[in-house]
């Protein structure tokens, strides 16, 4: 596979250096040129990329982009927007003078950019690598009114439950495979041994989106999870009533969070990681790959300390709910086009992959090429998902639904976690807010 890949990114950038005009000058010596260290196809192009990235994260993709520059001969330039993307872009978009590539954080951008007329259609080259290496899933979510514009370029893995192993050990618990397991059973023997099972974030409206989708998917599955993302059922569809009845078994029992709900409602993200790992309050933490980074502030060390569980089945479905980060270009020029076409490729996911702090939804990047072992396992977790992978539900929505503080499913499922025995109500009010986001 690594062969044809290889193959057919050469073909794409031979591409990309004829459309720059690349070719033998008139009168060369094909027999001096001959002894002479071939041209790289992208010699003296310039591509700039725009992304958040700073500080290792930044670092790190530099490397994938010196990679590219050693293949190609071009010459990348990186800009970080900083945190809001969209208030970098805009300006420059409107003042005709944007990026080559920019990577936007959430899969909705693609839309709202496409709506702009600011994004161009991926070539052919790039789209042959995404159906190569993509399921058609993460195609469409780089669609938009049928037009493929992105690639899922880095990935963040949020069906986790970190867990201190120091405290199962004291309590006897054990890591859980299904929900009943977790709740019934692992739960209760940490509650039972007077430590708190679980330090809930729930300052951080977020977390509790991640929570329901995870549930979500499991229980109602990949296509009614990509229903509701869409707002094609209702939020008070009997599907949501079991996802919440699942969570207000956590909610309903003060003793499995620490502080009870309104410690929960006052504990923002990363606390609850401090509370597990720092002070030693709590057992588990319910969040993605990155905790990593604060347990290694907290003063503990991962796969010692802290160990990580997928997050069990609550249904029929091992669920895998991803976030990440989508790779778009800005112009239609030969070096935006490569250097997408290389990220969307098996070789530079896997240039990437051999760096700390990186996941890659691309299917033919081997687990192999991780530098630990618990990024090889989330990797396999990845693959072995398949089709039934989701991106972050929450991420989908409207911003005034699924990622306002305060507002929208934010709000409600912090009021749920106040009220969890009103299940009805809670799907009312998240109902009226998702019918109110949609009609704008």
């Amino acid at each position: 596979m690594r062969a044809r890949t290889t193959a057919v990114v050469a073909a794409g950038l031979m591409l990309a250096a004829a459309a720059c005009g690349g070719g033998e000058p008139a009168g060369t010596d094909p027999s001096a040129s001959a002894s002479a260290p071939a041209a790289k196809p992208l010699e003296g192009t310039t591509v700039e990329i725009a992304a958040k990235w700073t500080g290792d994260e930044q670092a790190n993709f530099e490397k994938v982009l010196a990679a590219f520059t050693e293949k190609t001969g071009a010459k990348v330039t990186y800009a970080s927007t900083g945190e809001d993307t969209g208030a970098y872009l805009g300006p420059r978009i409107e003042g005709g003078n944007p990026p080559d590539v920019a990577v936007l954080p959430q899969p909705g951008l693609v839309q709202q950019y496409a709506d702009q007329k600011a994004l161009k259609p991926l070539s052919s080259q790039v789209q042959a690598q995404i159906d190569q290496n993509y399921t058609p899933y993460w195609k469409e979510l780089g669609s938009a009114d049928g037009q493929v514009y992105g690639v899922l370029v880095k990935a963040a893995h949020k069906s986790l439950i970190w867990y201190r192993a120091p405290a199962f050990e004291d309590a006897g618990a054990q890591p859980a495979t299904t929900w009943d397991e977790l709740i019934g059973k692992t739960a209760q023997t940490l509650a039972d041994s007077g430590t708190a099972p679980f330090a809930l974030c729930g300052a951080s409206g977020w977390t509790l989106t991640d929570l329901f989708e995870n549930i979500y998917l499991s229980t109602a599955g990949p296509e009614n999870y990509d229903k509701l993302s869409k707002h094609e059922i209702p939020w008070t569809d009997p599907s949501v009533a079991t996802a919440l009845e699942k969570m207000a078994q956590i909610f309903g029992k003060s003793e499995y969070m620490l502080g009870g709900s309104s410690g929960a409602l006052q504990t923002d993200f990363p606390t609850c990681v401090t509370q597990v790992y720092g002070q030693k309050k709590a057992a588990m933490v319910i969040e993605a790959d990155f905790v990593a980074a604060s347990v290694g502030q907290s003063g503990a060390k991962v796969g010692e300390d802290a160990k990580v569980m997928p997050f069990p089945k609550a249904g029929d479905t091992e669920p895998v709910v991803l976030g990440g980060d989508v790779a778009v270009a800005l112009k239609d020029t030969p070096g935006a086009m490569a250097l997408l076409e290389y990220l969307a490729s098996a070789e530079g996911g896997s240039v990437w992959a051999k760096l700390p702090g990186y996941l890659s939804p691309n299917r033919n990047v081997s687990p192999d090429n991780y530098p630990d072992p618990l990024t090889k396992q989330l990797a396999q977790t990845i693959i072995s998902a398949g089709e039934a992978v989701r991106y972050d539900m929450s991420d989908l929505a409207p911003s005034a639904f699924g990622g306002t503080d305060g507002k929208g499913e934010w709000k409600q499922l912090q009021d749920f976690l106040r009220k969890p025995a009103d299940v009805k109500g809670a799907q009312q009010k998240l109902e009226a807010d998702a019918a109110k986001a949609w009609e704008k």
